[in-house]
């Protein structure tokens, strides 16, 4: 067998897919044939692990409850597994081969393999990791649960952001799908505002396993309830057709513009803006975003002055990502919210608006392989904005000029209303 077929047979085998890639890929290295004739002991009870155990091809059965109804829980078909690193060293039943059986034997002494410090990189601590890929970190409870938490230094504004509700859910989707099969879209929604302060569940489910294609369903949970939904779609690449219509508009080199530090210093100190405006500025708490974005057409813009329904800016992750495809995408799915739906708001802006904005739902088509450690211009109109809600469309180009993807929001826009005033007695 050659290491490509046996790395596609560990990305089905559901105990790896929560394993990062160049974990799968150093397993595929190591393991050993073993094949074992119908009948014969795979291993006898009280007998010390060879190592960790995976189904190729054939049946197992192990010795347990004689009643018929239950016997098929103990059935061992292909993609199973058991063995060492999983439960004891030391097997508490018989495995007999009911057939022809075939088995990948990963050895004791590269079991380690089975644990890592990232769900992206095998040998790297996640305090390392860049600030983006900390935040999309999940903790594995169980097959297809996942924990994220809020770190101090991630985006907030007062709730989970809406990003990293996206980005993580798609990290644990992807964690479940053999890595080779990559989110070419997803679709998400988000139900009720998410605490910072408590971890989110993530629950997965599998809803198809194809051949070339995957589809996930993610739930985020908090105190028992469902608070954000995603479903995506996962493709294994495959060669054809390509063309390109849109084409990217001229903008200025990301490395001519000021980033979102230096700007907001010129605005402190810029005469041309109000000065109430350079003072909130000022005086804000300023935590800086683990997404660099350098606006391509930097004005005396503020949040209360009326602009077109239009945006485009470059951006990138801070810090060198791994090169992990799917990391890259939920990073992308993350930097999206930042600043999206709000453009919706541009036509209405005015002195004294206070707005309040909610993202609804917001879903995405990846067109082509992207580094979100790399530059990619944003592009950004909002088409309509009706009753209570505002819609944008986007597009963003590598440096290349190519399409690597397409998405769209739609997002709860209101006017704020003043506090009501405390009602005080007259006695």
């Amino acid at each position: 067998m050659n290491t490509e077929s046996v790395v596609e047979f560990l990305g089905n085998v559901p105990l790896l897919q929560k394993l990062p890639s160049s974990s799968l890929k150093k397993i595929a290295q190591v393991v050993v044939l073993k094949r074992y004739g119908k009948g014969e002991y795979v291993i006898r009870e009280e007998q010390a692990w060879d190592g960790c155990f995976f189904i190729f091809s054939g049946e197992a059965q192990v010795s347990g409850p004689d009643d018929e109804e239950n016997r098929s829980e103990f059935l061992l078909k292909q993609y199973d597994y058991f063995g060492h690193g999983i439960s004891a060293h030391v097997h508490s039943a018989d495995i007999i081969a009911t057939s022809e059986l075939t088995c990948l034997v990963l050895p004791r002494d590269h079991c380690c393999l089975l644990q890592t410090n990232s769900i992206w990189q095998s040998d790297q601590e996640v305090d390392k990791c860049s600030l983006v890929e900390r935040i999309l970190q999940l903790d594995p409870l169980e097959l297809n649960i996942f924990r994220g938490i809020t770190l101090p230094d991630a985006p907030k504004f007062g709730k989970v952001f809406g990003g990293q509700f996206m980005g993580q859910a798609l990290a644990a989707a992807s964690k479940t799908v053999d890595f080779r099969k990559i989110v070419h879209s997803f679709h998400s929604y988000f139900l009720l505002v998410g605490d910072i302060d408590i971890p989110i569940i993530y629950q997965v489910h599998r809803i198809r396993d194809g051949n070339n294609f995957a589809t996930r369903r993610v739930d985020a949970i908090q105190k028992g309830n469902i608070i954000f939904i995603l479903m995506a779609s996962f493709q294994k690449e495959q060669q054809g057709f390509d063309h390109q219509e849109s084409t990217i508009p001229t903008a200025p080199d990301p490395d001519t513009l000021l980033s979102l530090e230096e700007l907001r210093e010129r605005r402190i100190t810029d005469p041309h803006l109000p000065r109430s405006y350079r003072n909130k500025v000022a005086t804000a708490n300023f935590i800086p975003w683990p997404i660099e974005i350098r606006f391509c057409e930097p004005s005396n813009s503020t949040n209360q002055t009326k602009s077109p329904p239009r945006l485009r800016y470059w951006f990138r992750a801070k810090g060198k990502l791994s090169d992990d495809q799917a990391l890259h995408r939920c990073v992308v799915a993350f930097a999206s919210d930042l600043i999206f739906a709000s453009i919706s708001l541009n036509p209405h802006r005015r002195k004294g608006l206070r707005s309040a904005a909610l993202s609804l739902d917001h879903a995405m088509w990846f067109h082509r392989s992207l580094r979100a450690d790399d530059w990619l211009l944003f592009v950004i109109v909002s088409p309509t904005a009706h009753v209570t809600r505002g819609f944008v469309t986007g597009e963003m180009f590598n440096r290349k000029g190519e399409l690597v993807v397409s998405l769209t929001q739609e997002a709860l826009l209101r006017e704020a209303r003043p506090p009501n005033p405390s009602v005080t007695s007259k006695l």
